[in-house]
Formats: C-alpha cells, structure tokens, sequence
C-alpha cells in the first residue's frame, strides 16, 4: 500500500514535469514564431496529445510491476526530449536577438603609440623630448583621442608631433630613424603589413602605449516587403582579425549573396580585396573617410561595413538589402562545430604548404578541412598564379561547404555549439522577423537552392592607394 501511494505521488510530479516542459516549448515556438500555422497548430496537439496518453498510462492504466516501469521509462524520454528541445530553442533565440542586435551600435577602435623593438622606449614617460609621428589627415579623431589620454595621465611628458600623409610614409619615418615613435590604429596595421617591404612590421615594433574607444556606427539595411517571395541580395563583409567582430578593420572578404525565392537560386558574386574603386564613404561624420577617391576595396572596412556597402553599390550598380559582418573566428568556430567542411580541389591546384598556415595544404580531389584548415584554404592567394582571383573561389568552396553542412540533418548532433560558435562572431541588419520567415518558408516550401558562382574579374595594376598615401597592387575590374 505505501509502495502505491510513493509511486503515485512520484507519477503525479512525473506528469507535471512533462506538462510543464511541453508547455514551455509551446511557449517558445510561439514566442520565436519560426514554425507557419499550418505546422504549429498539429505540433501543439501532437504535444497534447501525447502527454495525455502518457498522464493517463502513468497515473490510471500502469498496474503490474512492468507496466509501471515502461509507463516511467517513457515518460521520462519524453520529458528529456522536451528539455533537450527547451535548450536547442533557447539557443536559437539567444543566437538570433544576437546576431541581429547590431543595427545601430557600438564600434571598437584602438589608437596605439609604436616604437621599432630595439628601441629604449618602454613607456610613456619615456617618450619625454621624443620625436612622434602622426597620420596628418586620416583618423583625426583617434589621434585626438589619444592624445587627450595622453595628457590625462599622471606623470607623462608631451612629445614633438610630426604630420605624414600616408601610413606608409609613417612607418618609412620610424624605420629610417627621422621619427621615435609613431602613432596608428590599429585598423591600419594590415594595411602596412600587406606590403612586402613592411610584412614583419609587427615583429619588428611593440606598443608602448594604447588607447581604445567606442564609435556609434548605423548599419541600415534596405527591407524587402517579403523576403519569401522577392529577390533580395547580402554583403558578406569578412573582417581581417579575429577575436570582437565589431572591431574596425579591413573588409578582407567582399562577397554578395543573391537570393531568389521565385527560382530557387542563390548567386554568389565575389571580388578582389584588391579591386581598385571609388571609395563611397557612409553619411555618418567620418572625416578620415577619404570619398571620392580611389582605393583598394579592402580598405573600405576600415570606415564600417556601411562604407564597404555603399561603395560595391556604386560600382556594381545595385541596390544591397542586407549585410552579414564576419571574422576569422567565424571560420574557423562554425567549419569545427559543423565536423569539418569538404572541398574539391581540381587538378593542377595541390599546395602542400598553404603559405597563410604552413601546418596545413591540399591534394587534388575531395579535401576534408577543419576550422584552420578551412581559414588557410580561403585566405591563400600566393600560392596560386591566379593570386586573389583563386583567393575568391577558395572562399565560395568554403562558404558553400559549411551551407552543405548547416542544411543537413547532422546539424541535430552539433547545433547548440554551432550557436555558440557563431553567437558572437558574426552579425548582420537582417532582423529577427526576415530571418524567421526564412525558416517558415524553407519548412513549408523546402525548396531545392541551385548554387550559381561569379566572380567580379579585372586587371593587375599599381596604383595610387588614398589609405596608404602610395601606390599599390591593385585589380582593376573590367567594365564590360
């Protein structure tokens, strides 16, 4: 008798763990919205359904011994599955307010004070007389903010301040000894870096000094009426660093991604880092963004992905709906929560030693690629005599890779570190609601997506570069 009244009560609480698990994934999906009518209302009486079948079993029916051990065990999986499904839509949502949170907000900019490595300088203090150099009219508003913190600190001595127009003719200063210090952000670095005779810049200097600040950016996007039914196109803007994708840096990754929901297709459009355009600066204040003149598309990242935006627009002569923001973490994090990625490497294109990795390379053939692996393979550009122009494809191999992973039912096993990986990697204008009605459309229509690839071709040139103050390696596209 008291066996009955302990499993009794231990059946009631049972039940009402379920219900209330149930009911909570009820209340996600509808709060989420990502499941059409048509699908939500059978789910939800499926839910009912089956936790009254099991309330019933568990509470009245179950009588011998091994009934009430099934009636348990399965109403125990049940709940489980409940809660495993609570957890997967709780990352889903958090993923999504995350990810579509940066319409207006916050930028991350850091302004540093560089000496050559062997110099005596290790501190503030000791720049005391010292010769420094400054950029004279890019990223005014950096230098003055160092400048303040400098000031500010207890102790710290002013230096002379020399003005150079370009960052290349800064560094040449440092490195020749006319100046003992030089001042930079730190989105420029790649930009030096990226020339031969300044690779090692950053083995061969230290920071002595840093300041970082916080820069409104807005980042709008142009809406579609519906996303289900009406072509619309996204920039994929891929920073050059890893770790905070808000921070300012080059646009090393310029890629438009066309969807077609009428046809079922989804074109991707690449470029050159290095092609050679007019610099269309966002409306927002940036007085060091240099518009109107000329420069290497990679550049533009430094201004902001609405920069990047406006300046493919003008040179493409289209309208772009959305952008998507990445960095190297986003690579490698998502390419490894997904298992790894595969790419067919055709023949005549083996590299043993991918130059931006050693570590790794590719055979001809089916190449299975982890998350470095992956980051290497898209930015490899010297190992091939095509240069930037196999950089871009290796880039679409990837991209199509992890969208063969996402979309298939493996994505079950790996989805909550996939959210994670991405979470804080990645960002785009598209909102909650567009990416929402996504979702419903592919559940209710599961269209088949054909893939298409372009790439925006062009001529090598050397030319003046308005970032840099010198002339560089550029592609210039072709117009035709």
């Amino acid at each position: 008798m008291k066996k009955n009244i302990i499993f009794k009560v231990f059946a009631v609480i049972l039940s009402i763990l379920m219900v209330a698990a149930s009911g909570l994934i009820v209340v996600q999906l509808s709060k989420m919205d990502v499941l059409p009518q048509s699908l939500f209302i059978p789910v939800v009486l499926i839910f009912v359904l089956i936790c009254l079948i099991f309330i019933l079993w568990i509470n009245l029916m179950a009588k011998g011994i091994v009934s009430k051990v099934f009636a348990v065990i399965f109403v125990l999986l049940y709940t489980v599955s409940m809660g495993i499904g609570n957890f997967y839509l709780y990352k889903t949502d958090d993923f999504m307010q995350k990810v579509t949170d940066h319409k207006v907000g916050e930028v991350k900019n850091t302004v540093s004070i560089i000496v050559k490595d062997e110099s005596k300088i290790t501190k503030l203090s000791s720049l005391k007389g010292k010769k420094v150099g400054r950029l004279n009219n890019v990223d005014k508003v950096g230098t003055s903010k160092l400048l303040k913190a400098v000031k500010k600190e207890k102790g710290a001595n002013y230096f002379d301040l020399k003005k150079y127009d370009g960052a290349l003719s800064l560094v040449e200063a440092l490195y020749k000894g006319d100046i003992d210090a030089m001042i930079l952000n730190e989105s420029y670095r790649g930009n030096i870096t990226s020339v031969e005779e300044y690779e090692h810049f950053s083995t061969e200097t230290r920071v002595v000094y840093s300041k970082t600040y916080y820069t409104m950016k807005k980042n709008d996007s142009l809406v579609v009426s519906d996303i289900t039914k009406n072509p619309f196109t996204i920039l994929i803007s891929g920073n050059d660093t890893t770790g905070d994708v808000s921070t300012l840096s080059r646009s090393d990754v310029n890629m438009l991604v066309t969807i077609n929901p009428k046809t079922s297709t989804i074109l991707l459009t690449s470029m050159s880092r290095d092609t050679y355009v007019e610099t269309v600066c966002d409306a927002d204040g940036d007085v060091a963004c240099p518009n109107g003149q000329m420069d290497k598309i990679t550049h533009t990242g430094i201004h902001g992905t609405n920069t990047t935006k406006r300046t493919v627009e003008q040179l493409l002569g289209i309208e772009i709906n959305y952008t998507f923001k990445v960095g190297f973490d986003t690579v490698t994090d998502l390419v490894d929560a997904v298992g790894g990625v595969d790419v067919t490497v055709a023949p005549g294109y083996a590299v043993d030693k991918l130059l931006t990795n050693p570590a790794y390379g590719v055979h001809e053939g089916v190449n299975h690629l982890n998350g470095e692996h992956a980051l290497a393979y898209a930015r490899e550009r010297y190992a091939y005599t095509e240069g930037d122009r196999q950089r871009t494809k290796n880039q679409q191999q990837v991209l199509m890779g992890i969208i063969d992973k996402i979309t298939s039912p493996a994505i079950v096993t790996n989805y909550a570190s996939i959210m994670d990986s991405m979470a804080n990697t990645f960002s785009t204008t598209m909102s909650n609601d567009e990416i929402t009605d996504l979702i419903k459309y592919q559940l209710n229509k599961n269209p088949k997506w054909k893939m298409e690839q372009y790439m925006v071709d062009g001529t090598g040139d050397t030319l003046m570069c308005a970032e840099l103050g010198d002339a560089a390696s550029v592609m210039v596209p072709d117009q035709s």
